[in-house]
């Protein structure tokens, strides 16, 4: 080995740390880069996630009607709770033919519409609880309300300089004077219900002779946050809007001074029976939630 200059200090040595100490040291810097990860990935904070959501039960234009029949068939089947749910009809009804075919369960709501041949007449939801007075009430307000959408239809063909906007304003001066007297008349224009039940008795309704799809929505627990979209009963293979095949062009169908509750628009739950149909609901202009499970809902 060779001799170390005399007076000259051998290297320093570090002095050795503990084990512990540095496995300490590793798993911290883990620890602060697990985080900021973490951090990195997480959206900024939203508030309460239900607040603006809309549920969506039912079907959408676009989406197979004998598809959505046989996935609520398989959740009816499952079904382990009492919950609400969207049950669409084979044909119009009249009011005074509820009571017999919804009898017990709870009603909470009825979807009608004017099922004028070849026009895509105005689908509302009406809150019902007592049948059928509820709703021939609530018929009573649609055709008040139509009838003034009629004569402002009226008052703007009178003032259209355009030939084409007047024949429009027209149109629709025509069609929702017939919505008026079909309303007055309680007309057979229910296809749908929304009502709560239990399994047992969800289930019973669903194989009475005029039901065509009962539709359980367990997610349901705001009626006041929910758009119930039955499938109408003239149609037998794809969801789509109401047919307006004697459409006349450039008619401004359902434009008036006065909005309209449309199905669309979510119905307070706790509105009660007699509240005036023709104050409008404001329709939802937040995002969208739809459910799982069925052909038009989503995660």
């Amino acid at each position: 080995m060779p001799s170390r200059p005399s007076g000259v200090d051998p290297p320093a040595v570090p002095p050795r740390r503990p084990r512990w100490l540095v496995t300490a040291a590793v798993l911290g810097v883990g620890a602060v880069l697990l985080t900021v990860g973490v951090a990195a990935r997480r959206p900024e904070p939203v508030g309460d996630r239900t607040v603006g959501q809309v549920t969506r039960v039912g079907v959408l234009p676009g989406d197979s009607l004998p598809d959505y029949a046989t996935a609520a068939r398989a959740e009816l089947a499952a079904l382990t709770a009492g919950t609400y749910a969207l049950v669409s009809f084979e044909r119009y009804l009249a009011p005074d033919r509820l009571p017999a075919l919804l009898a017990g369960v709870e009603v909470a709501a009825v979807v009608v519409r004017v099922p004028l041949p070849d026009r895509q007449t105005e689908v509302v939801r009406l809150p019902a609880q007592v049948l059928p007075r509820d709703v021939t009430a609530g018929m009573a307000g649609l055709a008040d309300r139509k009838d003034r959408e009629a004569a402002d239809q009226r008052t703007r063909a009178a003032d259209a300089a355009d030939p084409t906007l007047r024949r429009g304003y027209e149109t629709g001066a025509q069609i929702a004077g017939q919505e008026a007297a079909g309303y007055r008349s309680a007309c057979a224009c229910v296809y749908a219900a929304v009502v709560r039940a239990e399994p047992a008795a969800l289930r019973a309704l669903a194989g009475r002779d005029g039901v065509r799809a009962l539709d359980p929505a367990p997610e349901v627990t705001r009626l006041d946050r929910t758009v119930f979209l039955p499938p109408l009963p003239e149609q037998r293979d794809v969801a789509r809007p109401p047919a307006d095949t004697a459409g006349t062009p450039g008619a401004a169908m359902g434009d008036s001074s006065e909005g309209a509750p449309d199905v669309i628009a979510p119905v307070p739950s706790s509105t009660k029976a007699g509240v005036d149909p023709s104050v409008p609901t404001p329709a939802p202009t937040s995002p969208d939630s739809r459910r799982s499970g069925s052909p038009t809902r989503l995660p």
